[in-house]
């Protein structure tokens, strides 16, 4: 496949599962995707789904709080393709519900690392690989200040204020920073935050994915 036939690259952090592996599903049916994530069991089932679907994907088993792996896959992303034309950051530490004063050490320490000392790192990594024309998107959930979502919600809220500084910074320029606000999906994540839901009153996260990328453009 030469260049000018090669599928743009989509870029996917937190790739495993969710909303991350709905998107990385839909963009696979325009782009090649890169998927990220900590778990290579979660991303090898993406990637067979994807193939089954007739798309392309590139694996990448890694923890995106690695500085030096993360470093070395936008090098090599830059190597080998040149740009990334969508870059779409699910990736999240989602620490157990508790009362802020009982708050572990260890899930705090985890949430900063994940939910926002990443994606400083992260966001002047792809920025170059996404150049003027590119996109980058984040998920709001606005859970900061409620009750027992201390560290999720507070470093959640952390994450999507450096992601709409960066929006602002880019707004004459590019790249095109969304943060997108997704309904609320059946997936593993909210299943530990509300046990008892009626997870049928929730939306499917391909059916969210799909939704959100009408809203991209």
């Amino acid at each position: 496949m030469n260049e000018n036939t090669s599928p743009p690259i989509a870029l996917v952090t937190g790739a495993s599962r969710g909303l991350g592996a709905a998107m990385a599903e839909a963009l696979a049916k325009t782009h090649h995707v890169v998927a990220v994530a900590r778990t290579t069991g979660a991303l090898e089932e993406l990637d067979d789904r994807i193939q089954a679907a007739g798309g392309q994907a590139t694996l990448a088993p890694m923890d995106i709080t690695n500085k030096d792996a993360m470093a070395q896959l936008c090098r090599s992303i830059h190597d080998r393709w040149g740009r990334v034309a969508i870059w779409v950051h699910a990736a999240v530490h989602a620490a157990p519900l508790m009362p802020a004063a009982q708050l572990a050490e260890g899930d705090w320490t985890k949430s900063v690392a994940c939910n926002v000392s990443a994606t400083g790192i992260l966001i002047p990594f792809i920025a170059p690989l996404l150049g003027e024309s590119g996109q980058a998107v984040f998920f709001d959930d606005p859970r900061a200040g409620e009750k027992f979502f201390g560290a999720y919600g507070a470093t959640k809220a952390a994450q999507v204020a450096l992601a709409r500084s960066w929006q602002a910074e880019c707004a004459r320029f590019g790249p095109k920073v969304q943060v997108l606000s997704p309904a609320p999906m059946a997936t593993a994540t909210r299943a530990r935050f509300f046990p008892g839901e009626d997870r049928d009153t929730l939306a499917a996260p391909k059916d969210e994915a799909a939704r959100l990328l009408t809203l991209l453009g």
